[in-house]
């Protein structure tokens, strides 16, 4: 609830929803789902009353019945009180609904669908498992409770029924202050011996778990109002077996050191920047939380490939398949470990160093398209330099948002910048930048005027020279890899393609699909590169909703355009169910001049020629 409402800053306002009529919302249109019925309450606040229009508009879209109730807020009640009448009004909700499923929301969620899987699930009990964990930590060993209490679902069966009656008849009589939650978790206790249930993979929330494009629809988006956290320790709590937050050194220093910078002045708060992200202190903190791998034997695999030792990779390799079935993070090393073997196992005695971003595994056709345009104009190895690790030996920078990164030995080629954010290493050797304003940060950071222009992936259509033929008469959609869980459907005539590659078969292989579709829509920079270098007609994007989740401001956008002398586009907020009449006016065939091609081709032929120097 408002932490207005509960400091008592709105006191007029809590009188008057008190004694004002109860409002319940109900479906009386067309029901396209026969055998559910959704149901939340709300109280009369601002907050509550938006996110319940907008939960009424999804369900309407959705079609399926709807329960949503406005509740009084008496005087003294708090969100603990409030949250407790959860359990009384989702049981009515049950005794007026005998032949339907009960699907409980809170009102500032948002359902995109809900999937069949889920609608037809025969189970008595079906949610998302306590903090949306994974079924390898299912149960109480760390966890006090058993369910995410936002979303879930009761079935008509009579087991399904028992516990929710027992939750109520505990509720009405219990003394202890607790939420709903509380009393939920203790008639699961007494009842789940006899009950069947289901937990719904967490990828299928945003932000709660890993989208693939294998996954289950994305369907749910979890919203909290912040009171949680008000009330811990003030409600009756449930404790798991261990009950011990599991202590992670890094973690704690790493936000330790974010609690510090925002206190340091700013010119200060660069320089410390700066100097942290050069000694490898940032990589230290930040290195294995993008992967999930646990296993040594991995690491091992992909430090080889890393090392570009073809013998031990491939005896890790034979090892690790005859004691384990990988899981998907494990599968996504062992594929990013090929990759890296790709470029360092090259029969050559020389080596160059290059640094380009890896994360997450097993890669982003953006970032690993630095590994792949530069191969082709060495013969030597290429030797992979983390970008947030120390640098000891001469090395290249290039493609991607990645100039924060730049440091005192680095030889930098088309490299952009995704804000002004970060001060760039005025020490660093420029060959080229992406574009002018990535430039003017350099200067702003100390460093000289870099006035050659470009990024390097403009010169795929001369390094790999494809021709584009007659096309298929279908759509490519290509999502950046942040906007995997955007709960997007896909029209009849488009097809989707997973911009998570990285080995450089793969890489062409991408390409070459590129190339046979009428028009691509993407939200990611990299692709739209490509189609401008092919002459690929495409429409740049971002999905309603999930506008934040590339990092930076937009100027990246508009600095690879400037510096590519080709028309500035930014990404157009689309609606996640691609609407054609909303998608069609984007698509634009751009070209990219080939002397800018040129250009750029010799900035990454000097690049080389100077780390070698």
């Amino acid at each position: 609830m408002s932490t207005l409402d509960f400091e008592g800053k709105d006191i007029l306002a809590a009188l008057e929803e008190q004694f004002a009529a109860p409002v319940s919302l109900k479906n009386t249109k067309r029901l396209k789902i026969q055998n559910a019925i959704v149901c939340s309450f709300f109280t009369g606040d601002d907050y509550y009353r938006n996110h319940a229009a907008r939960l009424q508009k999804n369900l309407e879209e959705l079609g399926i019945a709807y329960d949503l109730r406005q509740i009084s807020k008496r005087q003294g009640e708090d969100w603990a009180d409030i949250c407790r009448k959860k359990v009384g009004f989702i049981a009515e909700v049950c005794e007026q609904n005998p032949d339907k499923k009960v699907f409980w929301v809170d009102v500032d969620c948002e359902l995109f669908s809900i999937p069949d899987f889920i609608l037809n699930s025969t189970a008595d009990i079906v949610g998302f498992q306590r903090g949306f964990s994974t079924p390898s930590k299912i149960g109480y060993e760390s966890k006090g409770r058993f369910w995410e209490p936002c979303f879930w679902g009761i079935n008509t069966t009579a087991q399904a029924r028992k516990m929710v009656r027992a939750a109520a008849e505990f509720e009405s009589a219990a003394t202890v202050r607790a939420t709903d939650d509380f009393f939920f978790e203790e008639a699961w206790r007494a009842v789940s011996p006899n009950m069947t249930f289901q937990i719904i993979p967490s990828n299928c929330a945003v932000d709660k778990g890993a989208g693939t494009l294998e996954s289950h629809e994305v369907f749910f988006r979890f919203g909290s109002s912040g009171q949680v956290d008000n009330f811990k320790n003030k409600v009756e709590q449930h404790k798991g077996n261990t009950a011990k937050k599991k202590i992670n050194p890094k973690r704690d220093l790493l936000e330790l050191a974010k609690l510090i910078e925002e206190k340091l002045p700013e010119g200060i708060s660069t320089k410390a920047r700066l100097l942290v992200d050069a000694s490898g202190v940032t990589g230290f903190l930040t290195g294995k939380k993008h992967n999930n791998l646990s296993s040594q034997a991995v690491q091992d695999l992909v430090a080889a490939g890393k090392a570009g030792d073809i013998t031990k990779h491939n005896e890790a390799l034979a090892i690790f398949k005859r004691k384990v079935l990988p899981n998907r993070y494990e599968t996504a090393a062992i594929r990013v470990a090929s990759s890296f073997l790709a470029y360092a196992a090259k029969p050559s005695k020389e080596k160059i160093s290059l640094s380009w971003w890896e994360n997450p595994y097993p890669g982003n056709y953006g970032d690993w398209l630095t590994p792949f345009i530069f191969n082709h104009y060495t013969e030597s190895k290429l030797i992979f330099q983390g970008l947030t690790t120390r640098a000891p030996k001469k090395h290249i920078v290039s493609l991607g948002s990645v100039g924060r990164f730049i440091k005192s030995n680095s030889v930098v080629v088309g490299t952009g910048v995704s804000s002004f954010k970060h001060a760039i290493n005025p020490k660093a050797d420029f060959v080229s930048v992406r574009g002018p304003h990535t430039a003017e940060l350099i200067v702003q950071s100390g460093g000289p005027l870099v006035e050659n222009y470009g990024d390097p992936a403009v010169v795929l259509s001369r390094i790999l020279p494809l021709t584009r033929g007659e096309t298929n008469g279908r759509i490519a959609l290509v999502r950046h890899h942040t906007h995997l869980q955007a709960p997007v459907k896909l029209p009849k005539n488009f097809d989707e393609l997973s911009v998570q590659v990285s080995h450089p078969n793969d890489i062409v292989e991408f390409i070459e699909t590129l190339l046979q579709y009428d028009c691509v829509v993407t939200s990611a920079m990299h692709v739209l590169i490509t189609c401008q270098s092919y002459g690929i007609p495409c429409a740049l994007v971002v999905f309603k909703g999930f506008e934040e989740y590339v990092h930076g401001d937009g100027i990246k956008y508009i600095d690879y355009a400037l510096g590519a002398d080709v028309k500035v586009i930014s990404p157009t907020p689309i609606d996640p169910k691609l609407k054609w009449s909303e998608i069609e006016p984007l698509v634009e065939t751009v070209t990219i001049p080939e002397l800018k091609i040129s250009e750029v081709e010799m900035a990454i032929k000097e690049g080389l020629r100077r780390v070698n120097s």
